[in-house]
């Protein structure tokens, strides 16, 4: 835990820039009729039922402290796609970067492992030297600042439905452009320190020193 709040606590650097990450589902929901819109005297009105469409995944990238994120839609969240997304984060998007740290929950697709399943042993190995993986502890997937954006995406973006993978990557799309150009950033205040005090039962306890008396 104190190994990530610390990373937060750094101070913004272009060359070692720290990027969570974190991937969400979305159900795709088609209408089954077309809905009314509001007339005057008359509210907007939506049949309650829809058609299923499958699912899409959402994999998402935040530079806090940059203000800037990138949401990519795809068919699926295993090695291979994960591992696509690194490689779009070390070429596409920081290419200039030495080293990018990268904090993420423990899902067993996160990790160099998938860079190898999806890439030859030399490709795989450039990666893997310019990405430095932080992952927060089991069962505190909070701590990734990811999860922030996804509940701001979610609210402002996928609150709603969406029918088809086109349709959502197209609207994720208008979303990411829009907050980007604003530079929003996310404003991190639990420091270790507040840990230490706030979380105090989760450190090991310190034997307490014990006098002997004299005799």
């Amino acid at each position: 835990m104190e190994d990530v709040l610390s990373l937060y606590a750094e101070p913004y650097d272009p060359a070692r820039p720290v990027v969570c990450f974190d991937e969400a589902s979305k159900e795709l929901h088609a209408e089954v009729r077309d809905p009314q819109p509001a007339a005057p005297g008359r509210p907007a009105r939506r049949d309650y039922e829809y058609a299923r469409r499958g699912t899409a995944n959402l994999f998402l990238a935040v530079e806090p402290l940059a203000g800037v994120r990138r949401v990519t839609v795809t068919e699926r969240r295993g090695a291979v796609d994960f591992a696509e997304q690194m490689r779009r984060l070390c070429d596409e998007w920081h290419p200039g970067a030495a080293v990018i740290r990268v904090v993420l929950d423990n899902l067993n697709t996160h990790g160099p492992q998938s860079l190898f399943a999806a890439f030859p042993p030399e490709e795989a190995w450039r990666l893997a030297r310019r990405l430095e993986f932080r992952f927060t502890p089991k069962h505190a997937s909070w701590l990734n600042m990811a999860e922030m954006e996804l509940s701001v995406l979610s609210r402002q973006c996928l609150s709603r439905r969406i029918a088809d993978a086109t349709t959502l990557a197209g609207e994720v799309a208008a979303w990411e452009r829009r907050r980007n150009a604003t530079r929003a950033k996310i404003d991190w205040t639990f420091r270790p320190a507040d840990a230490r005090v706030k979380l105090a039962h989760l450190y090991p306890m310190q034997p307490q020193e014990t006098s002997v008396p004299d005799h």
